[in-house]
């Protein structure tokens, strides 16, 4: 079992920025994809952006410009810097982590993300 547990969130003005943590309990990160979703409030969850093993990344089309997300393997650790929020930002912000091999998937409790105009 792996434990995941994301930190950062908070409320903001819009055009401001902040930066999620998500931090994975295996020593084998390295070998886990992670990815970050939300959920804004009566909508499904959606993908944020995501980020392989080998450190390939994608963002939605919503995000894209102003979302990154990055990896620290030696920390076992992803983050997703948001720079110029919107009020659409506006959700409660997941991190999840898949092994490369077998697939099994993990989910965060998430994080609030509140950006006022």
């Amino acid at each position: 079992q792996v434990e995941v547990m994301e930190s950062g969130g908070g409320s903001v003005q819009a055009g401001g920025t902040l930066r999620l943590s998500c931090a994975a309990s295996t020593n084998a990160f390295r070998l886990y994809a992670m990815g970050w979703y939300r959920r804004a409030p009566g909508k499904q969850r959606e993908l944020v952006a995501s980020i392989t093993s080998g450190g390939s990344t994608r963002s939605a089309d919503s995000v894209q410009g102003r979302f990154t997300v990055s990896r620290d393997n030696a920390k076992n650790a992803i983050y997703l810097q948001m720079n110029n929020l919107k009020p659409e930002d506006t959700a409660v912000y997941y991190c999840n982590a898949q092994a490369v091999v077998g697939g099994s998937l993990y989910w965060g409790q998430g994080t609030q993300v509140t950006v006022s105009s």
